[in-house]
């Protein structure tokens, strides 16, 4: 993580992140893949520590129970956000209730970091060593490039589920905090049948194919989502990119996805 005067963060908050960031460079820091979850080490203010990486969030969400050990009481603060050497000085965060999303982690997670964050830079997860880089080159040698359609300010590519005799096609969301294969809207659970909601570390219910690409998935682990926005019919989560490099490029609109 870059450094910062001592005067906007504590000796102590800058000792923590940079000893999770390990031997990281400008613009990348190493990762954990948890729960189907991406986390790393960030800072909202002065607040370090293990934050979610979420594409599929809209905004950057503080856990309550952090704020209020820093003695924040309002509901939303406007501060600073700090991840794999991006640095973004004045975004609105809003402090929340985040015990559902931190269910199942060993460790508490501090917050989720959402796009309002990373809109505008191209960001690549990769699974196998976890490392999360920000505006750094990419040279894979064999990639699959779909377009991206930005909806309520999240990246969504084209996508088709069936649960055999029903299926329809939509937008979906790039989830990489959630275990399953793919998260429905509630608004269109009835055009797959019924689905359990679960946390985002299950996924209790399959669907009997997830198409992308014309790539067949069959058997894939679902769940329902009842927070994605108004034109955005689901999520494809981590238990489809897992085995993958992701890259979300910004300024083509496009996601590649590399072995």
């Amino acid at each position: 993580m870059p450094r910062r005067p001592p005067a906007v963060i504590p000796p102590v908050a800058l000792a923590v992140v940079l000893a999770c960031a390990g031997q990281a460079r400008a613009g990348e820091t190493s990762c954990w893949f948890e729960n189907g979850a991406v986390v790393a080490p960030a800072v909202i203010g002065v607040m370090a520590g293990d934050y979610v990486i979420d594409l599929s969030a809209p905004r950057t969400l503080l856990h309550n129970t952090k704020a209020e050990m820093e003695g924040i009481l309002e509901p939303e603060i406007t501060t600073s956000v700090q991840v794999a050497g991006l640095k973004a000085p004045a975004v609105s965060v809003k402090v929340a209730d985040l015990d559902a999303r931190g269910a199942g982690f060993v460790t508490p997670v501090a917050g989720v970091i959402g796009m309002d964050v990373l809109a505008g830079h191209s960001v690549e997860i990769d699974f196998a060593r976890c490392w999360l880089r920000i505006d750094r080159p990419w040279r894979p040698r064999r990639q699959v490039v779909f377009p991206v359609s930005m909806i309520e300010g999240l990246p969504t590519v084209a996508a088709g589920v069936s649960d055999g005799p029903r299926a329809f096609y939509g937008a979906f969301a790039i989830d990489t905090a959630s275990r399953a294969m793919t998260r429905l809207s509630t608004r269109d659970a009835n055009a797959t049948g019924k689905l359990n909601p679960a946390a985002r570390h299950q996924a209790p219910a399959k669907l009997r194919a997830l198409s992308i690409g014309g790539v067949l998935a069959e058997n894939v682990p679902a769940t329902l989502a009842d927070d994605l926005p108004e034109g955005i019919s689901g999520t494809l989560g981590t238990g489809l990119w897992a085995r993958h490099r992701l890259r979300l490029d910004a300024e083509a609109r496009t996601l590649s996805v590399a072995p």
